[in-house]
């Protein structure tokens, strides 16, 4: 491992319990920063409402870290904004925010277009489908950016059980972004969850950042953020346990896909001959190819739109 990267994992790498509530309290309090919580959901009734009433219990009522919690549901077909207002998060429906520019398909998309709907100088993304939630995936990546200046972006780091053995979730993060990472952004390979859904941010960084509108999102904004604001502004926190819902194998294929894609285009800018993966499933006849578009639209830096220059002027 790079030095810079043995240095980077003993500054920058923390657990939940360095920052007792009440220091990240007061920090919060003489800084005077905000922080927005957004739960990017899709057909989430069954996680999204215990993880609205945590954090709205602890990081809210209990303790005032949180100023807003933003359900942002980007289509769902269940009762997934009603479970979530009910349980007091503010319900955005992804058509609603900026009409002008048609919504596509994506959990980027999402996160892009939620900087237009909260006001919080820090912004935190929590996944909906996280079972056994716990406040402190929240605090512990806030934290940081309450505490510390120079720290522009934190990530959860957590063990991933799979079919009850330990630290076997995050397969694409093993078979794909990892090595990738090695390979081309060496400075990252301290990064213990690169894709983990679980990171918060603050606002003058994200607004500045392209976002791949699919499962890219994460890998660009870590490559991205490290360009724009060195590895020494970036960092992790170590928050336990973190349980979900898991792909099957031709899901994580496609998620893997658009990690690739994501990853060409930081490294050359160039054109892919094919973006589209072949997957196959048996039929009646044998093995039958299916095959599915890789997400290659990248929303732009969110200062470059134009009702977002106007909100912050407002």
């Amino acid at each position: 491992m790079l030095e810079e990267v043995e240095r980077w994992l003993s500054r920058r790498s923390w657990s939940v319990a360095d920052r007792p509530p009440h220091r990240v309290l007061a920090a919060k309090q003489r800084t005077g920063q905000t922080t927005s919580v957004v739960l990017p959901a899709l057909n989430e009734e069954e996680t999204v409402g215990d993880i609205v009433t945590v954090i709205r219990h602890d990081l809210v009522e209990q303790i005032p870290l949180v100023d807003e919690i933003v359900v942002v549901d980007s289509g769902s077909t269940d009762r997934t904004s009603e479970v979530a207002a009910r349980a007091g998060a503010r319900v955005v429906h992804r058509d609603e925010i900026l009409p002008r520019i048609p919504a596509v398909p994506g959990k980027g998309e999402v996160l892009w277009r939620s900087l237009l709907v909260t006001g919080g100088d820090i912004v935190c993304f929590v996944d909906a489908d996280l079972r056994e939630f716990s406040s402190d995936f929240v605090l512990g990546i806030v934290g940081p950016l309450l505490t510390d200046p120079d720290v522009d972006l934190v990530k959860a780091m957590y063990d991933r059980p799979l079919a009850g053995s330990a630290g076997q979730g995050g397969r694409v993060t093993e078979l794909m972004a990892r090595p990738l990472l090695n390979m081309h952004w060496p400075q990252l390979a301290g990064f213990v969850q690169p894709l983990g859904g679980e990171y918060a941010a603050r606002r003058s960084l994200l607004e500045q950042l392209p976002f791949p509108v699919g499962y890219g999102v994460e890998l660009g904004m870590l490559v991205d953020a490290l360009h724009l604001v060195g590895l020494d502004a970036l960092a992790q926190v170590d928050v336990g346990v973190r349980k979900h819902r898991h792909q099957d194998g031709q899901a994580l294929g496609r998620m893997a896909a658009a990690i690739y894609r994501t990853a060409q285009l930081r490294l050359a800018r160039g054109h892919l001959v094919r973006p589209a993966l072949t997957q196959f499933e048996r039929g009646e006849d044998g093995f039958e190819p299916r095959t599915y578009s890789v997400d290659t639209e990248e929303r732009p830096p969110m200062v470059e739109v134009a009702e977002y220059a106007e909100r912050k002027v407002a």
